[in-house]
């Protein structure tokens, strides 16, 4: 059986790191500054979820809340019943490049009811929360993270995300194909070539990545390699070794695509990238 995630966390790791466990009430607003999302499990009480003046979601029930990317939001809690949070930030890397992050909504709340597989971590997470053991940091940040893989292991199973890479890897043939694209950005990937993985027709397979991927696969295939390539760059690796690793026959045509991707030539992002770390 083909791993659809294991390609994407060896080449663009997530983490967790808990800041908050326990009760809030009132009106609690979330700061968002830098890149981190944010992961906010409810284990019970009433959160009415404001996103600046939209009323969001009414959480009733042990929920999740996750956002991928900074969003401006703030949580209503009765003064009288505290809800219970165990809240995190949750940093992609690669950042923007990111498939994963950028493959996910906005914003995501789902009752955790509707995450079964995902009932063993949620306990050692809860009553990890609860101690005062001696690592309870580290733990809690450990299982976060397993706990947000399963997470996207349920998003795909459920095919709750219906436009994307992840609804892609959840379709029985496209995930040939989106696989085999992440193991093997270097190779010469034709249409037809990743019709074959997919045991599709050309036409059909085209048409049917453009449905549920949001894009061609050319388009598909290029954001891929570009966000391999900003991540070595920023390793220190030379324009050279990189274009050869993501499948460009020269450092000319690796430049062309990364400014057709990101607006600017590699150069010209590594110094803007600097500047912002």
């Amino acid at each position: 059986m083909v791993d659809r995630l294991a390609s994407l966390f060896e080449h663009f790791s997530l983490s967790a790191h808990t800041f908050q466990s326990g009760p809030l009430c009132g009106t609690n607003i979330v700061a968002t500054e830098g890149s981190f999302g944010q992961l906010h499990l409810i284990r019970e009480g009433n959160v009415a979820v404001w996103h600046g003046r939209k009323h969001a979601y009414s959480i009733t029930e042990p929920s999740l809340l996750f956002y991928p990317r900074p969003l401006q939001r703030h949580f209503v809690v009765a003064e009288q019943t505290p809800a219970q949070f165990l809240c995190a930030n949750v940093s992609f890397e690669g950042n923007e490049a990111n498939p994963i992050a950028s493959a996910l909504p906005d914003s995501l709340c789902l009752s955790l009811r509707a995450l079964p597989n995902c009932e063993q971590v949620l306990s050692l997470l809860f009553a990890e929360a609860q101690a005062c053991h001696c690592g309870r940091q580290v733990l809690l940040d450990r299982l976060l993270e397993v706990f947000l893989v399963q997470l996207l292991r349920e998003l795909m199973e459920n095919q709750v995300i219906k436009v994307g890479m992840l609804a892609g890897l959840a379709h029985q043939n496209l995930r040939r194909a989106i696989v085999a694209m992440h193991e093997q950005p270097e190779e010469d990937w034709t249409v037809e070539r990743l019709a074959n993985e997919a045991h599709m027709s050309r036409s059909v397979f085209s048409n049917l990545f453009r449905e549920v991927i949001g894009e061609t696969p050319a388009k598909y295939l290029q954001s891929w390699r570009i966000g391999l390539v900003q991540k070595w760059l920023k390793n220190g690796m030379s324009l050279k070794l990189v274009a050869e690793e993501a499948g460009y026959k020269s450092e000319s045509a690796l430049s062309r695509a990364f400014k057709a991707q990101s607006g600017m030539s590699p150069k010209q992002w590594l110094i803007e990238n600097h500047r912002s770390v």
